[in-house]
């Protein structure tokens, strides 16, 4: 039995999400569907994290068992050439068998687009465009409100799983033509990095100052937030271990 490591990245615009879903493109389904074909065997593909629809990944990790004795550099170029253009496997190593894609990951981080120019019809599913910019040094005062070991709980959309994450760094800055927000952490609840943007950049709009922050923070409760950013804007940036 042999535990492999892929590292792939992907357009999420055309799937459903990472995690397999019933009648619907998904990542897993895809490169389950692929490995199974290469292997002849049932593949179950860990994904590191589980991308919601419309969010793309630069580095995300999976693992899965196999007993074929398929080459490790053979692997990249078989997947490579059955799975769609929106998917590419970057590398395949071989790993001990009790290394997991999700639970061995000591942090994760996220990339997020927003741009304010000329409204782009080539951009629609890679940043959000906003029409106005805010005010990058009002964010910037507020934005180590998220640092640390907090229950963010109001900042997600996940039901019936533990809520405390450790963030470890967070910046946003500028590269024209995007405003670029970034951070990472722990781990990360379903819709947090998309609550955490909305939040910020109505910050520097104006909209909520940071004891505003720190009471929807404070009060661990969904459905403080008004809305949520895209998620074609997010991306799944690089998994350590």
């Amino acid at each position: 039995m042999r535990n492999i490591k892929l590292t792939i990245a992907y357009d999420g615009s055309s799937f459903f999400g990472f995690q397999v879903q019933p009648n619907v493109p998904t990542i897993q389904g895809i490169l389950e569907s692929a490995l199974t074909e290469i292997t002849e065997e049932d593949i179950e593909v860990i994904g590191a994290g589980r991308t919601d629809t419309g969010v793309h990944a630069i580095n995300q990790v999976v693992n899965f068992k196999t007993n074929s004795k398929i080459p490790l550099e053979k692997l990249p170029i078989a997947l490579n050439s059955l799975l769609p253009k929106s998917i590419i496997v970057k590398d395949a190593e071989e790993v001990p068998l009790d290394f997991h894609a999700r639970f061995s990951a000591k942090s994760r981080s996220y990339v997020y687009l927003a741009y304010n120019t000329s409204y782009s019809p080539f951009l629609r599913n890679y940043a959000w465009y906003i029409r106005e910019k805010p005010d990058l040094k009002k964010i910037m005062d507020v934005i180590d409100v998220f640092k640390g070991e907090k229950d963010f709980i109001s900042f997600s959309k996940s039901d019936g799983e533990g809520t405390i994450r450790e963030v470890y760094d967070t910046a946003i800055f500028e590269k024209d033509p995007f405003i670029i927000f970034y951070i990472k952490a722990n781990g990360f609840l379903r819709g947090m990095v998309r609550l955490i943007v909305k939040v910020l950049f109505d910050v520097g709009y104006g909209f909520i100052d940071r004891d505003g922050v720190e009471y929807i923070l404070n009060a661990r409760k969904r459905g403080l937030i008004k809305g949520i950013a895209p998620p074609y804007g997010l991306y799944l940036y690089k998994i350590e271990y």
